[in-house]
């Protein structure tokens, strides 16, 4: 299976809640995990794979000209600022554009082998015209709309086979607002949203299919709602899934209050990661939020999402 990651990813926010050395954090464990399962001579089944910026071009497929504009001049006003929740600096656009081609890369090998995993993305709470919520571009809307119109990647990217329809599966514990905005009227792109219903963002516009837990919802709960949303997700008949995981549902995370354990969330990830295979379609994970005190709780969640996809 390949594995999508840049050291690119880990960018300097003083403060900040989101812990960018995460990525950095997976992808040395894969790496050591690997190296210890054989003896030193890596995992034949796990390719770790540097991927390549998105286009101006590819994310033009999404956002407006507009908003492209600002980003590639460092001209985002100070309330688009603001919006971002990040201390922005223009030469994060390019490190965010990476982060959407590592999608884009992904979910063209998730169509060639059936599987793939990207270490960042789940962007979900950019829309067409602004970003919001640590969320520049929408990967996952890039993602869906180059592998849709396959001319617009380079010739080496990969798969040039193109899909109709795609399914979202997110499951950070914030409701994918700017990709259910995205895509509201397109029948083409099924979108489900399983999020906690009082918390970021306050503006939730509808995906196609939403599913608000109250505070404190636990496993049981989740996995409840969870196992009854999937069979609907899967008869949209979609050609590629796009699981937006997230580790921000753990009952220690600072940015969410529902109470899912490390074991129930490892069982989120079997259902979704079966619900997809059984359906004989590919399915791409992004790992998206997580914000757990200590970062080491988020780096597991996230090692055991990928472990999941490995053993699919």
């Amino acid at each position: 299976m390949k594995v999508f990651y840049s050291p690119r990813y880990e960018v300097t926010l003083p403060g900040h809640v989101w812990p960018t050395s995460k990525y950095r954090l997976i992808a040395d464990r894969l790496r050591l995990d690997s190296a210890s399962a054989t003896g030193g001579s890596g995992a034949p089944g796990l390719a770790i794979v540097e991927p390549a910026e998105a286009s101006w071009e590819d994310l033009a497929l999404v956002h407006t000209g507009e908003y492209l504009d600002k980003l590639r001049t460092g001209t985002l006003s100070a309330e688009e600022i603001a919006t971002l929740e990040l201390p922005w600096q223009p030469q994060f656009a390019d490190a965010f554009r990476l982060m959407a081609g590592g999608t884009c890369a992904a979910g063209r090998a998730a169509l060639d082998d059936g599987r793939a995993a990207h270490l960042g993305g789940g962007l979900h709470h950019a829309f067409a015209n602004h970003g919001e919520g640590f969320c520049p571009v929408n990967d996952v809307a890039v993602a869906i709309r180059v592998l849709q119109s396959p001319a617009s990647g380079p010739p080496a990217a990969g798969s040039r086979r193109a899909i109709r329809r795609a399914a979202v599966v997110d499951c950070d514990v914030h409701h994918g607002n700017g990709t259910a905005m995205i895509f509201e009227r397109d029948p083409d792109v099924f979108t489900f949203s399983i999020h906690q219903q009082h918390n970021y963002p306050f503006f939730k516009p509808r995906s196609d299919l939403d599913v608000g837990l109250d505070d404190g919802a636990d496993d049981a709960r989740y996995l409840e709602a969870l196992a009854a949303a999937l069979p609907r997700v899967m008869a949209s008949g979609p050609e590629l899934v796009v699981y937006v995981a997230g580790a921000d549902p753990f009952e220690r995370d600072r940015l969410g209050g529902l109470r899912l354990t490390k074991p129930g969330l490892a069982e989120r990830d079997r259902m979704v990661i079966a619900a997809a295979r059984t359906a004989g379609v590919p399915i791409v994970l992004t790992l998206a939020g997580g914000y757990a005190a200590d970062v080491r709780d988020t780096v597991d969640i996230d090692l055991a999402t990928v472990a999941a996809m490995l053993k699919a």
